[in-house]
């Protein structure tokens, strides 16, 4: 593989390619094809990859820090790989494995996400403004913070994610999963909640204005008793 000619941007057509633990950091590779390659390791830290093709590409431990990811990563498995400070915006993850990838910092506004595998991830204060993440597993992710305005979350799995002080505002929840989410001084205001499951979930502070339906229709209030009699039998207990 002449990898000198892939980093000056000379090779484009590499779909299946086997480039494991190369080092292509600080490369300009816009457009290159890399659909279903070998790139586990692989350091792209730094480098141009808008436009590329990484669809089902297996990018497991990956270096992809400071990276402009706008590109389509459709099936591909990112698991372990670090994404801190990429530009994933409008990126195609659609189906994609991020389990235990580092996106602290990534943008992720208008993304593809969904059927994404995000279970566990730090987001903690990503930017995920209008990001589609329907039918995506968030379940125990750190979403602290993180700005998930206008974002479609339709049937999204949510169980014990913490969106203490997310943006939430007109995002679509609609038959999302929130069973014991914490919402902690969240901002949910004009957000759809249509069918959405918040059993033990803390809504504690939270910002409730304009959602559909309307509180009293989806049992809010009951919520917000239940957790903070539990908030303040765990300040009592300790």
């Amino acid at each position: 593989m002449e990898i000198d000619a892939i980093r000056a941007g000379k090779l484009k057509q590499l779909p299946g390619a086997d480039l494991e633990d190369e080092d292509l950091s600080g490369c300009q590779l816009e457009r290159i094809n890399l659909a279903g390659a070998t790139l586990v390791g692989t350091n792209f830290s730094g480098s141009n990859l808008n436009g590329a093709r990484l669809d089902g590409a297996n990018l497991v431990g990956a270096k992809l820090a400071s990276a402009d990811l706008r590109a389509n990563f459709l099936g591909a498995n990112l698991m372990q790989a670090n994404l801190t400070g990429a530009d994933l915006r409008g990126s195609n993850l659609r189906g994609a494995n991020l389990m235990g990838a580092k996106l602290t910092q990534a943008s992720f506004s208008g993304a593809f996400l969904s059927g994404a595998n995000l279970m566990g991830v730090n987001l903690q204060g990503v930017d995920l403004r209008g990001a589609d993440l329907r039918g995506a597993n968030l379940n125990g992710a750190d979403l602290k913070g993180a700005d998930l305005s206008q974002a479609d979350l339709q049937g999204a799995s949510l169980s014990e994610v913490n969106l203490e002080e997310a943006d939430l505002r007109g995002a679509n929840l609609a038959g999302a999963n929130l069973t014991r989410a914490n919402l902690l001084c969240g901002e949910l205001e004009g957000a759809n909640l249509e069918g959405a499951n918040l059993a033990g979930a803390c809504l504690v502070g939270t910002c409730l204005a304009d959602v559909t339906p309307p509180p009293q229709q989806v049992n809010i209030p009951l919520k917000i008793a239940q957790s903070e009699q539990t908030l303040k039998k765990q300040e009592s207990d300790g």
